[in-house]
């Protein structure tokens, strides 16, 4: 049997903790009738599953013949990319075709004698899902990983005025906390600031040491401990289950390289995104040994204003969780090791 568990980002492994409650969420909002939400955005620390949890929103409506999904890359021309997905399928180019619209400026192979071509790409669109939504189809759109470009933000405001024109199209976006409230903050797009955000909460503790214990066929106890080991972060959760696996189950032999997988798959990525005052703070944390607010502020050297500018810049990115009033610690295993490691280079390189 191949490794039931996967270090590649993105990718659904054969062992998935799935998040019923977050996606049934979404699901419901979309298929709704009449139609009341048609925008989710998910977002969380990278590697906390949040295109996984997307590929599991898209699959569960594609189960329904009347729903269409397009994933569409956000550093293309996303609407040009939606009327081209949508232009491709055999089915719906005939609708379109019925519907007189000549797609031929675009090269879609849609001409209609007679019929002047759409030349503009919004309105193309426009039409498309008109003609879609008389066949009481619904169209949704996923994509992963957003940033604020100029590609997202005409995209964002073309779907506004779909939206505003009742058309039966939807989106789902996932994306890095700073990136989507940048992409927020454009002052074209302050609808945004209204779309549901699903923030990637910690794995189920009780399902994690189900999926450990019989996978690897250990006792409760020792599942128990590998599921603590990973702090319920779903990328440690399949790169612990993945060593173990090579190691034939013995998870103990592998914690050195499970903390060297973590550090250079994820975590030298999440340092170098943090400002200066970001790590000072992350740096207080990690010293702490009570993670009591007055013990941090001191060992992190910011005054009361900066620290709690900066404590809620990392609860936001979701590296930090103050779960229990007055204290902070890291989500992330193994965390604190890590940044009182990259402290201490940076103190010996200056």
């Amino acid at each position: 049997m191949n490794n039931p568990f996967t270090i590649s980002f993105g990718k659904i492994p054969l062992e998935n903790i799935e998040r019923p409650v977050q996606i049934q969420e979404i699901v419901d909002s979309f298929t709704a009738d009449p139609i009341n939400q048609q925008i989710a955005m998910v977002t969380g620390v990278r590697g906390s599953g949040k295109t996984v949890l997307m590929t599991d929103v898209t699959r569960r409506l594609r189960e329904d013949e009347n729903w269409i999904i397009v994933e569409l890359n956000p550093e293309t021309d996303m609407l040009l990319g939606l009327a081209s997905s949508l232009a491709s399928i055999r089915e719906y180019s005939e609708i379109f075709r019925k519907a007189k619209l000549n797609l031929s400026f675009w090269g879609f192979g849609i001409e209609i004698s007679g019929e002047p071509p759409i030349t503009n790409i919004e309105t193309a669109v426009s039409r498309m899902l008109e003609s879609l939504k008389k066949r009481h189809k619904r169209v949704c759109v996923a994509v992963d990983e957003v940033t604020n470009n100029e590609n997202v933000r005409i995209f964002a405001a073309a779907f506004q005025i779909f939206v505003r024109q009742e058309l039966p199209v939807f989106l789902i976006m996932t994306g890095l906390y700073e990136n989507i409230y940048e992409l927020q903050n454009e002052k074209s797009l302050t609808f945004l600031y209204r779309a549901p955000k699903v923030t990637m909460a910690p794995l189920n503790m009780m399902a994690m040491t189900s999926r450990y214990a019989e996978v690897f066929s250990i006792e409760e106890p020792a599942a128990k401990e590998m599921a603590r080991m990973t702090k319920g972060y779903p990328f440690a959760f399949q790169v612990l289950g993945y060593l173990t696996w090579r190691a034939n189950g013995d998870y103990k032999s592998v914690k050195k390289e499970y903390r060297q997988y973590l550090e250079e798959f994820v975590y030298e990525k999440i340092w170098m995104e943090l400002s200066s005052k970001d790590r000072e703070l992350a740096y207080g944390i990690a010293l702490s040994k009570t993670g009591e607010t007055a013990e941090i502020r001191d060992l992190s050297g910011l005054n009361p204003n900066a620290y709690s500018v900066y404590r809620s810049r990392l609860l936001r990115k979701g590296i930090v969780e103050s779960s229990e009033y007055g204290k902070l610690q890291f989500t992330l295993p193994l965390f604190a090791p890590f940044v009182l490691d990259r402290k201490e280079e940076e103190c010996t390189e200056s």
